[in-house]
C-alpha cells in the first residue's frame, strides 16, 4: 500500500552492485555496500521523489571467477533481472526509472538493458550510470598513488569502505597490486587473475577514512542533482 501511493512522478533506483573478491582486504560485498550507501543518502535527501528498491547484489562479475568467493551472474540473466524489476512497477504506473551502477562489470549490461527497455516503452524514462561517474574530480583530487582514479580495491575504493564500514576492512592485508600493458594498449578485455597478483588494482595501503568521506559526499552530491532532475523534468534545448 505505501508503494501503491508513492508519486507516480517519483523515479525508481535501482542500485547495481556485486558480490566478489577485492583481494585480500575488503569484503565481497564491497561494490554492493558501497552502491547502496550511496542511493540510500541520496533518498534520505529527497524521499518523496525517490522510489528505491533493495540492491540487485549478483552483478556480472565473471571476470573476477578465478578468485574464490566470486559469484556472478550470467549477462542475459543479469539483464533479465533488471528488465523484470522495471516491467514489475510499469503496469503501476511508474514511469521513470534510473539504475545507479557501483560494479564496472555491469556498467554495459546495465546500458544494454536501459536500450532494449527504450524500445520496448519508448514513452518511458530510462537513465542509467555508476556512482563513481560524479566523484571523479573528488577522487582526482584527493588521491595520492599514481592511479587517480577508481579501479577495484583501489586508493579509493578502499577509503570509501574505511569510511562507511571500517570494520570490515582488514588493514594489515592493504597492498598495492596490479598490471599495466606495456606498451600501453587501450580496449583489451583482461580476467583479474591476469592483471593482478591478489585481485586488487590501485594503492590501497595509501587509503584512508577521510579521503573516502570526500569522495562519498561527491558522489552523493552528484547522484542527487541527477535524480532531482530526472524527477523534476527536463527539457531538450537545441545545441
Amino acid at each position: 500500500m505505501d508503494v501503491d501511493g508513492f508519486g507516480r512522478e517519483s523515479v525508481v533506483v535501482i542500485p547495481t552492485g556485486s558480490l566478489e573478491q577485492h583481494g585480500p582486504a575488503l569484503p565481497l560485498f564491497t561494490d554492493t555496500l558501497i552502491v547502496t550507501a550511496v542511493a540510500e543518502a541520496v533518498e534520505k535527501q529527497m524521499p518523496s521523489q525517490l522510489l528505491l528498491t533493495p540492491t540487485l547484489w549478483l552483478g556480472a562479475s565473471g571476470h573476477h571467477l578465478r578468485f574464490c568467493g566470486s559469484l556472478s551472474a550470467a549477462f542475459a540473466s543479469y539483464q533479465s533481472a533488471i528488465e523484470n524489476v522495471v516491467e514489475s512497477l510499469l503496469p503501476h504506473g511508474f514511469h521513470k526509472f534510473y539504475v545507479l551502477n557501483g560494479h564496472g562489470g555491469n556498467k554495459d549490461p546495465n546500458g544494454i538493458a536501459m536500450r532494449v527497455l527504450k524500445a520496448r516503452y519508448p514513452e518511458s524514462t530510462f537513465g542509467h550510470s555508476s556512482y563513481y561517474d560524479f566523484a571523479r574530480v573528488a577522487v582526482t583530487q584527493v588521491l595520492e598513488g599514481p592511479l587517480k582514479e577508481l579501479r577495484h580495491a583501489c586508493e579509493a575504493e578502499a577509503s570509501l569502505i574505511l569510511h562507511l564500514h571500517p570494520h570490515l576492512v582488514r588493514k594489515d592485508k592493504l597492498r598495492d597490486d596490479g598490471l599495466a600493458p606495456e606498451p600501453p594498449v587501450v580496449g583489451m578485455v583482461h580476467h583479474f587473475d591476469e592483471i593482478t597478483e591478489q585481485g586488487s588494482m590501485g594503492f590501497a595501503t595509501l587509503a584512508t577514512a577521510a579521503k573516502g568521506e570526500i569522495i562519498f559526499e561527491a558522489a552523493v552530491a552528484g547522484v542527487a542533482t541527477e535524480i532531482k532532475a530526472v524527477a523534476n523534468g527536463y527539457f531538450l534545448r537545441g545545441l
